[in-house]
């Protein structure tokens, strides 16, 4: 499953983890506990997590990934 991104997406009344492709799928009561899961599984295989919310879009972005150059943030 390397190299798959990883999802948080609503799940009934829970909320899953899964991999780009539908491989693996784990639930959570919470979507701060499948968070947290996503963020690991994510930084583990060095890709990107994206969080959507109940309607489906996303809602948050975190890149764990080889990023092809170092960009530094707007300073504020």
């Amino acid at each position: 499953m390397v190299g798959h991104n990883v999802h948080v997406v609503p799940a009934g009344d829970r909320w899953a983890v899964v991999a780009d492709g539908g491989h693996g799928r784990e639930t959570f009561r919470t979507q701060e506990e499948a968070v947290a899961s996503g963020t690991e599984k994510a930084r583990q295989r060095e890709v990107d997590l994206f969080v959507h919310g109940r309607d489906g879009q996303t809602r948050a972005r975190n890149s764990y990934g080889q990023d092809p150059h170092n960009i530094r943030g707007r300073p504020m």
